[in-house]
């Protein structure tokens, strides 16, 4: 059986490849897919909405597993900004923008708050389809604080700027073997793991003669 991985981002689709590494599926992305692609409109009003609109479109074209995926930073003292418009933050007029840009923005808007009111979330919601259903929708968060200067390497999007409670680094410091552990996706892909095994172990039919 596959897993199609539904999201056109390489910076998230190798982090997910990573995340789910030893699932009896076999996880492949939109490029490996046979079919045609076209570009979903993420227009829903939340994490939710979005990932069922990412799955769902996937899901009717193909009779494998799909997985969809929406996250993004939430920031207390933003009203939840950037939220759902977490990877166009500092786009004009909503449009694209590079992880420099957005993290830049986010630096520029929070630079006069203390530490005490610089607190946020990363929230992920993972939807999983079949066949032309939607089976179910997990999530997951991965709270913390905004840093006063980016720092580290590792990882994409809010990481050098986002410190998980409990440590004194950020996520681009702390690396993948922290990250993996504790972020807001791996919690949601874990769920998702045990939400697909549960279910095929349940319904064999519907898994037979699937390559």
């Amino acid at each position: 059986m596959k897993l199609i991985i539904a999201t056109q981002n390489p910076k998230k689709l190798r982090e997910i490849q990573e995340l789910l590494t030893g699932f009896p599926l076999r996880v492949i992305s939109l490029k490996e897919w046979d079919g045609k692609v076209e570009e979903v409109l993420e227009d829903g009003k939340n994490f939710w909405e979005n990932a069922v609109k990412k799955a769902m479109a996937i899901a009717h074209q193909t009779p494998d597993w799909v997985l969809a995926d929406d996250s993004g930073l939430e920031v207390d003292a933003l009203d939840g900004a950037p939220g759902i418009f977490s990877a166009r933050f500092a786009g004009a007029g909503g449009g694209a923008s590079t992880d420099k840009e957005n993290n830049q923005k986010l630096s520029q808007l929070l630079k006069d708050l203390p530490p005490e009111k610089r607190t946020a979330r990363f929230r992920c919601s993972v939807a999983i389809a079949h066949e032309k259903r939607l089976l179910g929708v997990v999530e997951g968060k991965c709270e913390g604080t905004i840093a006063f200067t980016l720092a580290g390497n590792y990882g994409f999007g809010y990481d050098p700027l986002f410190i998980p409670t409990g440590y004194k680094q950020t996520f681009a410091e702390l690396g993948p073997e922290v990250k993996h552990k504790i972020s807001h996706r791996s919690q949601a892909l874990a769920k998702a793991k045990d939400f697909i095994s549960e279910y095929v172990e349940k319904s064999p039919e519907r898994s037979s003669g699937r390559g």
